[in-house]
């Protein structure tokens, strides 16, 4: 059997594509943060006096416990790779407009290398998504500035949320003080960024222009499985996901540049996770 890699992928391939890649990834995160959510909520305490802890230790060997951590890290980053890689064997038109690669093998490639020269055929996907580092000072400074936009508002929202009852109270960290917590945590926070930014803003958001759906139904999609698989720690973590999602949804429409994101992500989890591991625990009891 002969498949031609020159043809566009028809909406029968594409949908049940995305469907796989957020069924070994993020989808399949909503669904269980769905079902704990619904656990809380039948429990005998009410949503407020639950914990939620994020990074939590897996052994107590502390060389066990890193390096469950680091697989952890690892195999998290798998389905980002999956993501590239399917993008990069795609031949489909762009919906937005723009040339349409479909019609001429490999026209995908040297539309990527006339953007960037640098551009191999393995590199497609990350120019086409914005994952390159040919603007690291502009996408520095739109991480910093988005990170600024969605974390100060998004505290507030994180508090109002805990004081209607919301929320369960969630541990951002729980490593053992050791030298190796901190790395630990900054890595957790860049494979967090890379994944949710890479599968749910670029590669979502794309395959479903792809798909024919209007912009809106894509925002809202991308938007709402930010939020979803972010429920299991309450109501107000959907609700201010949610937002971020689409902020970022519209960013990257606008920019066609998925680094910035990443940048904003990182820096907003590194504060949190970071933050809490250094800080005295009294500082968080609003959460």
């Amino acid at each position: 059997m002969t498949v031609d890699l020159a043809r566009p992928p028809t909406r029968r391939i594409l949908g049940p594509e995305v469907l796989l890649v957020l069924g070994v990834s993020l989808g399949q995160s909503a669904v269980y943060s769905a079902v704990t959510i619904i656990a809380r909520l039948t429990a005998d305490r009410p949503l407020s006096q639950q914990t939620a802890t994020l990074n939590a230790s897996q052994s107590p060997r502390p060389w066990l416990d890193l390096t469950y951590q680091l697989l952890g890290i690892l195999f998290a980053l798998v389905p980002v790779l999956l993501a590239v890689h399917l993008l990069n064997r795609d031949r489909a038109p762009d919906p937005d407009g723009h040339l349409d690669p479909g019609r001429v093998p490999g026209l995908a490639v040297a539309l990527d290398r006339a953007v960037d020269p640098g551009t191999t055929e393995a590199g497609g996907a990350r120019a086409r998504l914005g994952l390159d580092a040919r603007r690291p000072g502009h996408d520095l400074a739109w991480g910093a500035a988005l990170a600024a936009v969605i974390g100060l508002p998004g505290l507030g929202l994180f508090w109002l949320a805990a004081r209607l009852g919301l929320n369960a109270t969630v541990v951002p960290a729980d490593l053992p003080q050791i030298w190796w917590a901190i790395p630990v945590l900054i890595l957790s926070a860049a494979q967090n960024a890379i994944l949710e930014e890479v599968v749910v803003v670029g590669y979502l958001v794309t395959r479903l222009r792809q798909l024919g759906w209007r912009l809106g139904a894509v925002i809202a999609a991308s938007a709402v499985l930010r939020g979803s698989y972010h429920l299991y720690q309450g109501f107000g973590a959907f609700v201010g996901n949610a937002v971020m999602g689409v902020v970022f949804g519209l960013f990257f429409l606008r920019t066609r540049r998925v680094l910035p994101l990443v940048v904003a992500h990182t820096l907003l989890d590194v504060v949190a996770f970071v933050g809490y591991a250094l800080l005295p625990e009294s500082w968080f009891d609003w959460l």
